[in-house]
């Protein structure tokens, strides 16, 4: 597959091209990251009540980017020399998504462990360790598996459009994994510690829909 014209040519080199196409990216992208303020002050009682899970989530968001990331450079990257397919046969395109699912595993397998051990030194009563894991690795993989979906999305829309992949894919992958890790992260830990969150889950539900109501 070889790259439209316009894709990586010296024309979106300039500064013109870069601020034209980014700046709507990174201001509609801003906006949309109130998502994530929004919901983590909704369930703050939450994670205030269950301090070890305020130890996931910085690097839940981080780590979610991060991996979205790794795979975007390396599409785009395929896509400017020409050898990219979007096909679902493609080899090379499943080797990098297995190599992003099995990194995830493996990070999120460490973090569980680190989480348990920060919140034993920092509270002496941490959650359990088969439940930070759980939280972990469910969160973490959902996370990696939506980073994945994002990278591949991104890079074929810049492709279609004729934009430059390297300016469009890591502002999309990494801003929307944040705003998805916090919500995920939230999601499954109600779940697996199966506790009386209602009034959050109304909440974070009530919050988000005037949030969208005042973006349209």
């Amino acid at each position: 597959m070889v790259a439209p014209s316009g894709v990586g040519s010296l024309n979106t080199w300039s500064t013109r091209a870069i601020v034209l196409t980014m700046a709507p990216i990174l201001i509609g992208l801003s906006i949309l990251q109130m998502v994530s303020g929004a919901v983590l002050e909704t369930l703050e009682e939450t994670y205030l009540g269950n301090p070890t899970l305020l130890v996931l989530v910085p690097v839940m968001i981080d780590m979610g980017g991060n991996l979205g990331c790794i795979l975007a450079s390396r599409l785009s990257t395929r896509l400017h020399l020409g050898v990219l397919e979007f096909d679902i046969r493609d080899t090379a395109l499943w080797t990098n998504v297995i190599a992003i699912l099995g990194l995830a595993a493996t990070i999120f397998t460490i973090l569980g462990f680190a989480a348990y051990g920060v919140g034993q030194f920092i509270t002496g009563e941490p959650l359990p360790l088969f439940d930070l894991l759980l939280i972990s690795l469910l969160s973490g993989m959902s996370l990696a598996v939506l980073a994945i979906l994002l990278a591949v999305s991104a890079t074929y829309v810049s492709y279609r459009m004729g934009l430059d992949p390297d300016d469009t894919t890591i502002p999309v992958v990494t801003n929307v994994a944040d705003i998805c890790g916090v919500l995920i992260l939230s999601g499954v830990a109600i779940l697996v510690l199966d506790q009386d969150f209602g009034d959050g889950i109304e909440e974070t539900t009530a919050a988000l829909v005037e949030f969208v109501v005042l973006l349209l």
